[in-house]
């Protein structure tokens, strides 16, 4: 047996936003942005590179939902974005205005930074050993 997890749902406040900071900012790929009913779209972006896991941009269609933008995982780090090249990534990141709320360190597996994204969710940046 083999499996994958496919997509990750991300609530936004915005498609049109959250696709200038994913896409623009951190130079992810727009894989599919379909109109559906109303104002509901498909969004799909995906780091460069990435084969089979991408995120799912899902725009908040309540308040409860409203309320979880930004604090999905309740403060803790909810996305994990592994890089072959760590000090390029960074480097690039920050160039881009991608705010780090650590600094750079070295763990058991790798060189790590934690930056949150527009809306507070907080990421690692993780270049692997």
């Amino acid at each position: 047996m083999r499996q994958h997890l496919g997509l990750t749902a991300l609530v936004v406040r915005d498609y049109d936003e959250a696709l200038a900071y994913y896409v623009g900012k951190l130079g992810f790929e727009l894989r599919e942005d379909t109109q559906l009913d109303g104002d509901k779209r498909w969004v799909v972006v995906a780091p460069p590179g990435s084969v089979e896991s991408a995120i799912l941009l899902a725009k908040a269609a309540n308040a409860r939902q409203e309320e979880a933008i930004g604090n999905q995982s309740g403060g803790r780090v909810l996305l994990f974005l592994v890089t072959d090249d760590f000090a390029r990534d960074h480097t690039n990141f920050l160039k881009q205005g991608v705010k780090f709320v650590t600094l750079p360190r070295r763990e058991a597996y790798g060189t790590v930074a934690v930056f949150e994204d527009l809306y507070g969710n907080r990421w690692d940046l993780i270049g692997r050993r």
